[in-house]
């Protein structure tokens, strides 16, 4: 292999070759200046580059190539062009004025000579594996984390206040699961939408105004709701009517798309860049960090939204609710352009267009007058996207788990709970306690996956889930949750149950994020979040359907069998791989 050494920078056909001094000359250290033109006719079959006219002082060093084959000007070919043409090794023309006479006998011996430059450091293990759990750009990931914990801490608080505050309207579930329902449907379609407008545009720009609308909508639903305990009550179904209720469900799908698009956005897109995509122990510990901010203000936003029920009436809690989403918005923009300052504006790279849709922003320019077809063509390519990825089992076993409506802490639970008479607080800690699983979890996945790997660990996670969820689902048909000590034991196994959950989500976070290219990453996430709300979707309508508390038992059976289900697809991958599969995961399937 030869190294050369020039005086300027190329770049030819990815060969490059780095601007350097040249040192002075002694005895051992020889250096070679060429006076007249020569061709060096290198026998080289591997290399398929030319090099012309490369007119600058050379040093070639470490030279183990055979260069028996030297032609001094006299025997240099006439018909240049027709040599280029018939050459199928690479020339390299040296115009110099140093090279003395016996330096060609040395070479003409394919003899090696002393290098010049000292020889490139290589990392040792420890050393590699320091640089792979270093982030590309710390300061600016801790502003990531700051921006997060400010944003998720009210939204946290906002997605357990609004459903404790209608499930106090009305004796139902219907209510919660209209709401539920279209919040989802509005992800379905405008998921994707959403995820093509991101990846087109600025990153910072777009994420500050998804936050500001994100935050006008959190603050018109409170006002909807404040304005419905206010006048008298009435029956359920007529609430659907309610020019309030209309505005207050359009408002909360509203609300989910921005918070979908946002949390995508930082998941799928920000923390690679501000970790490095060619870290994976930076990018793993950077995961881990924002799952914890969220199940923190997770655990923060139920608890004290909880005890504040407690204690106070529903209106001064949305009050309470309205006048941190106020203050929060000032301080999570600042906080996105500090992340973006701090990076050294690496969130303003911009994207491969072409890659990401297939088209060009010339020719989306083109048919923008068709609206409609383009939202088509736009869902249409986010689903082939999403369909077409190497670890699309891995994504449905995901969507899958997003069929458990009611043995979760999720919206319906609360209103079953709260509807049965649970105490407010109870409710809370059980919402804080789920949360803290999956604090437990982040920790725990990555024991599992060193010890298991990375598959072996998301099975492992799926069957622990399923299992407990099984023995809740026994202890809710026997009939005893009229008493508190039975209520509580249910409401553990679901709190347990959630560290096999989140220890999935962590494993599947992590499988996703590395197989998916960033130019499509909000495209395909947004995707994914849209069948996953598809998924619940269909389980919400099946609750509207199936409104009356007493039908509980009949969606808890169902959640258990999308859990079931879930294990089940994820298992079937682990033993029968395809071959792109057994590429990616080859480690895990040697063992």
């Amino acid at each position: 292999m030869a190294m050369v050494t020039v005086s300027q920078s190329f770049n030819f056909h990815g060969f490059f070759v780095r601007k350097a001094s040249l040192l002075p000359s002694s005895a051992s250290r020889v250096r070679y200046s060429i006076n007249d033109r020569r061709w060096l006719n290198l026998d080289s079959a591997s290399s398929s580059c030319r090099f012309r006219n490369l007119n600058s002082r050379c040093s070639i060093t470490n030279t183990d190539l055979h260069l028996s084959n030297v032609l001094t000007e006299d025997e240099a070919p006439q018909d240049l062009s027709a040599a280029e043409c018939d050459c199928s090794t690479p020339i390299v023309h040296l115009k110099t004025d140093i090279l003395e006479s016996e330096s060609l006998s040395l070479l003409a011996e394919t003899t090696y000579v002393d290098s010049v430059l000292t020889a490139l450091p290589v990392l040792s293990e420890e050393e590699q594996n320091a640089l792979a759990a270093t982030p590309a750009h710390p300061v600016g990931l801790y502003a990531l984390y700051a921006s997060s914990l400010a944003g998720n801490l009210v939204e946290q608080l906002w997605n357990f206040a609004w459903p404790s505050a209608i499930a106090l309207l009305h004796p139902s579930l219907l209510p919660v699961a209209v709401m539920c329902f279209f919040s989802k449907l509005a992800i379905i379609v405008g998921g994707p939408l959403v995820g093509k407008l991101m990846d087109y545009s600025p990153r910072v720009p777009a994420y500050m105004g998804l936050n500001v609308v994100q935050a006008a909508a959190q603050l018109l639903s409170a006002t909807m709701i404040i304005h419905a305990h206010t006048v008298s009550p009435t029956s359920a179904s007529s609430v659907l009517l309610r020019p309030w209720f209309i505005v207050l469900v359009l408002a909360g799908a509203i609300e989910r798309l921005c918070g979908v698009a946002t949390g995508v956005a930082v998941e799928r897109d920000w923390v690679i860049l501000l970790a490095g995509m060619n870290r994976p122990i930076a990018l793993a510990q950077a995961n881990a960090v924002l799952n914890r901010i969220d199940l923190l203000c997770e655990i923060a936003g139920a608890s004290v939204f909880g005890i504040l029920l407690s204690k106070y009436e529903p209106v001064t809690c949305l009050k309470f609710a309205a006048a941190s989403m106020i203050w929060s918005l000032p301080v999570m923009i600042g906080l996105t352009w500090l992340t973006n300052k701090l990076a050294t504006g690496v969130l303003d790279r911009p994207r491969s267009c072409q890659t990401c849709c297939g088209e060009s922003p010339e020719e989306a320019a083109v048919d923008a007058g068709s609206i409609v077809d383009r939202g088509l063509e736009t869902i249409k390519l986010g689903w082939k996207e999403y369909m077409q990825q190497p670890v699309l089992p891995a994504s449905l076993a995901y969507v899958l788990l997003f069929f458990n409506v009611v043995l979760a802490p999720s919206s319906l639970m609360t209103a079953f709970l709260t509807q049965r008479g649970v105490n407010p607080s109870v409710i809370g800690g059980f919402s804080g306690l789920c949360a803290c699983m999956g604090v437990a979890a982040t920790f725990l996945s990555a024991t599992l996956v060193k010890q298991l790997g990375i598959l072996k660990a998301g099975a492992a996670g799926l069957v622990f889930q399923a299992s407990l969820l099984s023995l809740a689902v026994v202890v809710y048909w026997s009939g005893s949750l009229s008493q508190q000590s039975p209520v509580l034991f249910f409401l553990g196994l679901i709190v347990l149950s959630r560290l096999g959950h989140m220890s999935y989500d962590v494993v599947g976070a992590q499988i996703l994020q590395t197989g998916i290219p960033s130019s499509k990453a909000n495209l395909i996430g947004t995707t994914e979040v849209s069948v996953a709300s598809l998924a619940e979707s269909v389980m919400l309508g099946v609750a509207i359907i199936a409104n009356d508390a007493s039908h509980f038992g009949f969606l808890a059976m169902l959640s258990l069998l999308s859990v079931v289900g879930a294990a089940w697809m994820f298992c079937r991958l682990l033993l029968n791989p395809t071959d792109e599969q057994r590429s990616l995961f080859a480690v895990e399937s040697n063992t």
